[in-house]
Order: C-alpha cells, then sequence, then structure tokens
C-alpha cells in the first residue's frame, strides 16, 4: 500500500477549504472526451509481477533486426569501456560542479569534452552540451537574434524536418520569419537561397550531410550570408567530421548536432547529447554552462563554471536561454569515445561508414526498378528511389528481419516512393547482400 500521510478528516478539511465534496471534483475542469474514465486505479503487484509483465512487453519489440536506419540516429559500435568509465560512481553521481574545489575532475572532464568538439567542429569555443541535436539547432537561431538584433531566419529543407518541427515549435510566440529554401539535386539549391537572404536575415541554417545523405560544401552561402551581415549555423552528424571538411572552415559561425554517434546507444530515442560550438566572437551570446582553465592562488591550473549565462547567476533579461542544463554524463560519453578512438581512429570508423555505403550504394544501383535518386557524393546513408510505396516495402522487409531505412514521404510531399537508408562499421557485406536480395524480392 502506498503511504499516504494525510488522515480522512485533514482529506474533508482541505477539499473544504476547496468548496468540493470528493477528489473528483479536482478534476472537473477536464473535458469529459479526455477524462479518463476512472480515477480507481487496479491493486498494485508485486515486484516478480511487474518485472514479469514488463519482460513480456518488452519481449515484443522487435530486437534482432538488422538496422539501415538513418535520418539523424545511426547504429554504431560503442566501445565497453565507455560504459565501464562513465558508471564510475564520481561520475554518475556528480552534481552540478558550482563549487570547483570539490568538483574538479567533473569540471575537467567537461573542459575536454569542449575541447574535442572544437577540434572536431574546426570551431573556437564549446559549451558543456544541450538536450539534444533539435535543441541545439534551436538555441543556435536564438543566438543569431540576439547577436543580429533581426528576426528572419532562412532554412534548407535539406536541414532535418524533425529539427524544422522543433525550431517551429519552440518560436510560435517569438514572431521569427521562417523562410525555407528546397534542395536541388540533393543539395541546396544556391539560387534560391542567396535570393532569401537580405538584410533582415539573422541566420542561415544548414546541415550536412543533409537529411538526404548528401554532403556539401556551403563556403560559397557562408559569404552571401556575412555579406548581409547573417550568421551561418550548421547541424553537423560528428562523426562524418572524421572524413568530411568541417563546418569551421566553410565559415559557419555556429556549429550543433546530435552527439549519439559518439558513443551513446540508440537506446529508444535516449538520452542524448546536443552538442555546439562557435566563433569566440559569439561567445557571449552562448547558452549553458562554459567551463574554463584557471589557476589558483598557487599557480596550480585549475578549472571553473564561467560565462554563466543562467537566471540564478545574471538579471532574468540578460539570460540567453531556458535550456540552460548540459547532459553532463552523455558530454562524458562522448569524450571517453573520442579519446579512444583518437584523431586516426574516428578517421577510420568515417573511412568504413563511407566506404561501405559506398558499397551498398552500388549495390541497390544493381537492383531492377531501384535508382539513386541523388547524384550528389554522400558520407554513410543515401536516398533511393523505388517503383512503389516506401513505407509499404519497408513493412515487408520489416518481417524478413531487416530495419531497411527510412520512408521520406512521411516528411517530404511527392517523395513517397523514396526510402533513406544508412550504413555504419557494424554492418558487414553479407548483410548489405542479404538486405538487397530481400528489396529485389519485395519488388518482384
Amino acid at each position: 500500500m502506498p503511504y499516504i500521510p494525510h488522515t480522512d478528516a485533514e482529506r474533508k478539511e482541505m477539499l473544504g477549504s476547496l468548496g468540493l465534496d470528493s477528489i473528483d471534483g479536482l478534476f472537473d475542469y477536464i473535458p469529459k472526451s479526455l477524462a479518463p474514465k476512472s480515477f480507481d486505479l487496479p491493486k498494485g503487484k508485486s515486484e516478480f509481477e511487474v518485472q514479469r509483465r514488463l519482460q513480456a512487453l518488452a519481449a515484443k519489440n522487435a530486437t534482432e533486426l538488422v538496422c539501415f536506419v538513418g535520418g539523424g540516429f545511426y547504429d554504431h559500435y560503442v566501445p565497453a569501456a565507455v560504459d565501464a568509465i562513465v558508471s564510475r560512481s564520481e561520475f554518475y553521481t556528480a552534481y552540478t560542479p558550482y563549487q570547483p574545489e570539490i568538483s574538479q575532475g567533473t569540471l575537467q572532464a567537461i573542459y575536454e569534452y569542449q575541447t574535442a568538439i572544437c577540434r572536431l567542429t574546426g570551431m573556437e569555443v564549446a559549451n558543456a552540451s544541450l538536450y539534444d541535436g533539435g535543441t541545439a539547432l534551436y538555441e543556435a537561431s536564438m543566438m543569431a537574434v540576439r547577436s543580429t538584433g533581426r528576426r528572419k531566419i532562412v532554412v534548407c529543407q535539406g536541414v532535418s524536418p524533425i529539427y524544422r518541427v522543433m525550431l517551429a515549435s519552440y518560436t510560435t510566440n517569438l514572431h521569427l520569419q521562417f523562410v525555407e529554401i528546397p534542395v536541388d539535386g540533393g543539395l541546396i539549391d544556391r539560387k534560391k537561397m542567396k535570393a532569401a537572404i537580405d538584410s533582415d536575415t539573422a541566420a542561415v541554417i544548414v546541415q550536412n550531410p543533409n537529411f538526404f545523405g548528401c554532403v556539401d560544401d556551403f563556403t560559397d552561402v557562408s559569404e552571401a550570408a556575412h555579406a548581409a551581415g547573417a550568421l551561418v549555423v550548421c547541424s553537423a552528424y560528428p562523426l562524418s567530421l572524421g572524413l568530411i571538411k568541417p563546418p569551421g572552415d566553410m565559415n559557419a559561425d555556429i556549429v550543433t548536432g546530435e552527439g549519439q554517434s559518439l558513443g551513446l546507444p540508440l537506446s529508444f530515442g535516449g538520452p542524448y547529447l546536443g552538442f555546439m560550438a562557435t566563433k569566440m566572437n559569439q561567445v557571449r551570446k552562448m547558452p549553458g554552462r562554459i567551463v574554463g582553465a584557471t589557476t589558483d592562488t598557487e599557480g596550480r591550473r585549475g578549472f571553473v563554471l564561467t560565462l554563466q549565462t543562467r537566471e540564478q547567476h545574471i538579471r532574468r533579461d540578460k539570460a540567453t536561454s531556458n535550456i540552460c542544463s548540459n547532459e553532463a554524463l552523455c558530454a562524458l560519453s562522448a569524450l571517453v569515445y573520442m579519446s579512444l578512438l583518437g584523431k586516426e581512429g574516428l578517421r577510420d570508423v568515417a573511412g568504413l561508414c563511407a566506404e561501405k555505403a559506398a558499397y551498398m550504394r552500388k549495390r541497390f544501383s544493381e537492383i531492377p526498378g531501384v535508382s539513386i535518386k541523388y547524384p550528389a557524393p554522400v558520407f554513410n546513408e543515401f536516398t533511393i528511389e523505388l517503383p512503389c510505396d516506401a513505407g509499404a516495402v519497408i513493412g515487408m522487409l520489416i518481417e524478413k528481419g531487416f530495419a531497411a531505412g527510412f520512408p521520406l514521404g512521411r516528411y517530404y510531399k511527392g517523395m513517397e516512393n523514396s526510402m533513406l537508408v544508412a550504413v555504419t562499421e557494424k554492418r558487414t557485406k553479407e548483410e548489405i547482400g542479404r538486405l538487397a536480395e530481400a528489396l529485389e524480392e519485395a519488388l518482384s
């Protein structure tokens, strides 16, 4: 039985002060169509019964599917050392490190994470992480609005549709103007993008590789944006940066992304990791926490939270964000992963992904009725065009043991026959071959 401290007399007194006869009256404001049929919950079960019930429900999940799904979240291998290190009690029980004299380990780990993100993205400063890739992109948009004093944001439709929905949701009441630019051949439509950039533009948002898997060099877009006084925000797939040109080398002003590919499991959608890096001239507009290196009174190196832009520390109207927490344990996982692999290891994993994607792209192009939708270069995922509805084909392939891809018609009108497929270093040539055979059979 649950422990409820209030007696019947006390509950009656509290309800009386509210002018109610029963607890049910607390919920009368809920429309009948939305209200639960009853607040009378069934009798509780024992620990063993609950465990058995949950195991039975979990067994219904198709956990043995060979995964070729991408779209921003990828089935990469996570070395055992990652979990072993982050499971140390001093890491997973650590609280917000406001007191540097007792938090040097946590602070140094965050500092090293920031350093790794800067090196990966080609930027000058990074924060201590954000919730996920979508909220990080929103925060970057608001950074641009604060920095420029403008309210127009130009977004390429190659940016994740999930992120674009999040942008629209978070900014519903902020009176911002969003202008979406279509892709041309899988890449940014340069002509329409540059035509949309003007003196009212706060930010130009791009993604590389984009949602269709295409790799671009948007240096020319950056030049056009900067000429108009706008900032360039790039959402990047961090593991791809072991191989492709980093956003910093394309003159991006703010780089964000989803850090799941850096040592975090798919785990049914989270918790994940939003990373953010920028140039030093934008650091005071950056949300969240930043750890800096310093020296103590005896000249010893130490670490502290610096440029804290939270309501607790400064006037509320000067605060940069209400998404002010960081994903410290997930950021630590990413740091451990990057440290384990090192520069060459990241390049090797990225190279494996690209090589296997090239093989799968060629293999799929040989299947009757299947074509590669875009000729642009890719990293580890690409879009194929089928002769029928992609969602139906994906359903048939699930029955054959494959999570084969993502149906683009879910987010892009007119692309019902298009499917996004991804490959990571975990996928073998044999698995790719079996998927190709299953796809050919499904289409026959």
